[in-house]
C-alpha cells in the first residue's frame, strides 16, 4: 500500500491539476470569507468561520472528484490496471493507497486555510483592563469549536475521496469519472435532506435526514465532535471503498 501511496502522491504533485485544485479552493473560500458582501466576516461583525465550513463542502464536491478522476480511469485507459492487478498487491492495498493519497492532498489543501483562523484570531482579540489596572487580551473566537469543525471537514473530504474513487472505477474516461463523482457527492450530501422536505415524507423526515451526509457534517461543523457522526462518515467512506473493490474485482470475472 505504501508503494501505491507514494506513487500517487508523486503523480499528484507532479501534475498541474493538484495545484489548480488547491488554488481554486483557497481562492473560492478566500473570496467567500473576506470579499463577497453577503458572506464576508468583516461585514458580519463576528470572528468566526461558519461561512467557511458551510460553503467548503460545495467547493469540495467539485474539486475532490477532479483529484480522484484519474485514479482508476487513467489506469484503465492506458491498460495498466491489469498490470497493477497482477503485481503482488491485494486489491485493498491498491484502493487504500490511492484513497489515502487523495485524502492527503485534501489535508494539504486545508493546511493553508489556518491563515484564515489566525487572521480571525488576531481580529477577534481585544485588549481589556482588569480591575487591578492590568491590560489583558480577550479572545472572541472559539478555537476548540473551529478545531472540531476542521475534523468534520477532513472526514467529509475522506468521504468525497472514497466517492470519487468509486466514480473513477466506473469509467475509462476521466471527464466521465469526474461527472459521476460530482453527481454522487452532490446526491449523497444533500439528497436525503431534500427528500425529507417533501410533504409526503413528513412523518419520516427526521429519520430520513439522519441518513444524509450533510446532517452529520453540519452537526460537527457547529464545533462539537460527535462520535456518532464521525463513525457515520467513516462508515460511508468504507462503504464507497467496498463498492470500488467490487467494481475492480468485476474485471476478473
Amino acid at each position: 500500500m505504501l508503494t501505491i501511496f507514494l506513487r500517487e502522491i508523486s503523480a499528484f504533485l507532479n501534475s498541474l491539476i493538484a495545484y489548480i485544485v488547491m488554488a481554486a479552493f483557497l481562492t473560492a473560500m478566500g473570496l467567500l470569507l473576506w470579499v463577497f458582501p453577503d458572506t464576508n466576516v468583516l461585514d458580519y461583525g463576528f470572528a468566526d468561520m461558519s461561512t467557511f465550513f458551510y460553503f467548503a463542502p460545495y467547493v469540495f464536491m467539485f474539486l475532490i472528484p477532479a483529484i480522484t478522476m484519474r485514479s482508476f480511469a487513467e489506469e484503465k485507459r492506458n491498460g495498466t490496471i491489469e498490470l497493477l492487478l497482477t503485481k503482488p498487491l491485494r486489491e485493498w492495498e491498491i484502493i487504500l493507497g490511492k484513497f489515502f493519497a487523495a485524502w492527503a492532498l485534501v489535508l494539504l489543501t486545508l493546511l493553508p486555510t489556518w491563515v484564515y483562523y489566525y487572521s480571525l484570531d488576531v481580529l477577534g482579540t481585544v485588549p481589556i483592563r482588569s480591575p487591578q489596572g492590568e491590560v489583558l487580551l480577550s479572545e472572541n473566537i472559539d478555537s476548540a469549536g473551529i478545531f472540531a469543525s476542521y475534523v468534520g471537514l477532513l472526514l467529509l473530504g475522506g468521504v468525497f475521496c472514497a466517492i470519487g474513487l468509486l466514480g473513477s472505477s466506473l469509467s475509462r474516461d476521466q471527464i466521465t469519472a469526474f461527472v459521476i463523482g460530482v453527481f454522487l457527492c452532490f446526491t449523497l450530501f444533500i439528497g436525503f435532506s431534500s427528500i425529507a422536505k417533501i410533504r409526503e415524507t413528513a412523518d419520516w423526515a427526521f429519520y430520513i435526514m439522519q441518513l444524509g451526509i450533510d446532517y452529520h457534517y453540519y452537526g460537527m461543523s457547529k464545533g462539537l465532535i460527535d462520535l456518532r457522526s464521525a463513525v457515520y462518515l467513516l462508515s460511508v467512506a468504507t462503504l464507497m471503498l467496498l463498492f470500488t473493490k467490487l467494481i475492480i474485482n468485476s474485471r476478473k470475472w
